[in-house]
C-alpha cells in the first residue's frame, strides 16, 4: 500500500472525541425538539445555479463530477450542474418551495447534517463539517418575535452544554443599511461588506478601503462610529441617535433590534449584546443577524450565526420570509479539542466487561451480557479466557469500569478503579448513574 497522505479540512475525530460529539448532538437536538422544531434532512446536492446566487460562494463549492463522465451521456452534463451544499439554508429554502403546498406555516424545523466549503483549513475551520440549523418561516410575512425567539433557543443549547459562556451579539442589517443611506452612501451593502471586515483589517483597513471605493472620509468616519457601539441593553439606540443620522429604514431596524435584546434580557440576562459592527457576509439576510462568541474563546470568531431572510425563498408570487440561526457544530468542537477543553470519561460505550474463565464459557457469558443489555447497560465479552489479571488490564485500556466474573460461588461484579468486588444478578445489577455511559466534562460557563 502506499503511503497514506492526510487530507486536511476533513476531520476524523478519535473514538473519544466521538463521544463528544455524539453527546453534543444529542443534547442540541433534543432542545430543538424541546422547541418544537421538526426533523428535516435535504440532499447532499443542490443544482449550481441555485448555490452560485446566493452571495460570494463561487470559491466555496465544490462540484459533483463522474470520474469518467462522458461528455455525450446526458448524466453527465446532469451531473456537472450540481455541486455540495455549503450550507443547510439555502436547501432548506429550496425544499419549502418545493413543497409548500404540504407544509403548514409557520414552518419549524431544525437540521443537522454535513455541509461541505472550499475553505482554508485552520483551526477551528474545515471543509466538511457538522451544521446544526433551526429556522422558521411562514407564508407572505413572517412576525418580528420570531427573532427574538432564536436566540433564546440558542441559549437553551448552550446552557445545557458543558461549555464556558455564550453570548450572543446581535445587530440588524436595516440599522447598518438605513444609517449608509441617512449618510447618502451610494452603495450600501458594499459599505456594509467592508465594514463586516473591521475584526480582519482593523479600522484604519475599513476606513482605507471604503474612502478607496468612494466613501467620504467624513462619512467613512461615521461608519466606523456605528460600528464601535456595543451595548448589554437597548441604550444603543441612544448612541445611534447621537449619530446624528436618520432614516425610515435606520428607524425600523432600531425598533427591531430593541425588541430582540429587550426580550432576551427579559427571558435570559446576559445573553444577548447588540453589536452594530456585525453585518453577515451572506448576502441573502435583510434583518437581524446573530453572531455566538465563547468566553475566552473570542480570538475563534462566531461558533453559531445566522439571521433574518426575507427573499431567499420566492416562487412566483409567493414568498417565504424566514428567520434561522446554525452552529457550527464542528468548528466548535475543533476548538474545543484543541485547546484540551472538552474530554469524555470513557472512549468506548461499554460499561461491563464479561470475564471468561475458559472459551466454553462464552455461551453464559453471551446469556450474562444479554441481560445486561435488554436493561439498557452497554456490555462486551472478553476477547479470550486469559488470566483475570490480563483481562483486567484490558478493560482498564479500553476505559471499561467494571468487570463481570462467574464461577462456582456465584456472580460478581468488579468495580477496577475502586477494586470493590460485590456479587451480583443480571437481572437486577444496575452500575451507578454515572456510570452508566460515558460521561462528558469541559470548561462550564
Amino acid at each position: 500500500m502506499s503511503k497514506i497522505m492526510p487530507i486536511s479540512g476533513f476531520p476524523e475525530w478519535s473514538p473519544a472525541n466521538r463521544v463528544v460529539e455524539q453527546y453534543f448532538l444529542d443534547r442540541i437536538r433534543r432542545t430543538f425538539e424541546l422547541h418544537g422544531f421538526a426533523s428535516l434532512e435535504t440532499r447532499a446536492v443542490e443544482p449550481l445555479d441555485t448555490l452560485l446566487s446566493k452571495g460570494e460562494t463561487s470559491k466555496e463549492v465544490y462540484l459533483l463530477r463522474r470520474l469518467q463522465a462522458d461528455a455525450d451521456d446526458p448524466r453527465g452534463a446532469s451531473d456537472a450542474q450540481l455541486g455540495l451544499h455549503f450550507d443547510l439554508t439555502v436547501p432548506f429554502a429550496r425544499y419549502v418551495v418545493e413543497n409548500a403546498g404540504k407544509l403548514q406555516f409557520p414552518f419549524r424545523r431544525y437540521q443537522i447534517q454535513k455541509v461541505w466549503r472550499g475553505e482554508r483549513p485552520q483551526e477551528g475551520r474545515y471543509r466538511e463539517f457538522y451544521q446544526c440549523d433551526i429556522d422558521i418561516v411562514d407564508r407572505d410575512t413572517l412576525p418580528a418575535h420570531y427573532e427574538a425567539e432564536i436566540p433564546l433557543v440558542i441559549g437553551d443549547v448552550f446552557a445545557g452544554l458543558p461549555l464556558p459562556k455564550a453570548t450572543i451579539q446581535v445587530n440588524n442589517r436595516k440599522i447598518l443599511e438605513g444609517f449608509y443611506r441617512g449618510l447618502g452612501i451610494a452603495d450600501p451593502m458594499e459599505t456594509m461588506r467592508i465594514v463586516d471586515k473591521l475584526d480582519r483589517i482593523g479600522p484604519a483597513g475599513v476606513l482605507a478601503e471604503l474612502v478607496a471605493g468612494g466613501v467620504t472620509e467624513a462619512q467613512a468616519k461615521a461608519c466606523l462610529a456605528l460600528a464601535e457601539i456595543s451595548t448589554a441593553d437597548g441604550s444603543f439606540a441612544d448612541e445611534v441617535a447621537k449619530l446624528g443620522v436618520t432614516d425610515p429604514l435606520l428607524e425600523e431596524g432600531l425598533a427591531e433590534l430593541l425588541a430582540v435584546v429587550e426580550t432576551a434580557a427579559a427571558h435570559s440576562p446576559r445573553l444577548c449584546r447588540a453589536e452594530l459592527k456585525i453585518a453577515r457576509g451572506l448576502d441573502y439576510y435583510t434583518g437581524t443577524v446573530y453572531e455566538t462568541s465563547l468566553a475566552g474563546y473570542e480570538r475563534f470568531g462566531s461558533v453559531c450565526s445566522g439571521g433574518r431572510y426575507d427573499n431567499l425563498a420566492s416562487s412566483g408570487s409567493d414568498r417565504f420570509p424566514g428567520v434561522g440561526i446554525s452552529i457550527g457544530l464542528s468548528r466548535l468542537l475543533g476548538v474545543m479539542f484543541g485547546q484540551g477543553a472538552l474530554s469524555a470519561s470513557r472512549g468506548v460505550p461499554t460499561c461491563v466487561l464479561v470475564a471468561l474463565t475458559a472459551d466454553s464459557d462464552r455461551p453464559a457469558a453471551m446469556r450474562t451480557a444479554a441481560a445486561l443489555r435488554a436493561r439498557g447497560i452497554a456490555v462486551e465479552i472478553s476477547p479470550s479466557a486469559a488470566k483475570f489479571g490480563k483481562q483486567i488490564r484490558y478493560a482498564e485500556r479500553r476505559g471499561i469500569p467494571f468487570v463481570w466474573f462467574s464461577g462456582p460461588e456465584g456472580e460478581s461484579v468488579k468495580d477496577i478503579r475502586s477494586g470493590d468486588q460485590v456479587g451480583a444478578d443480571a437481572a437486577a445489577w444496575t452500575p451507578p448513574a454515572e456510570d452508566l455511559n460515558p460521561t462528558v466534562s469541559g470548561p462550564i460557563g
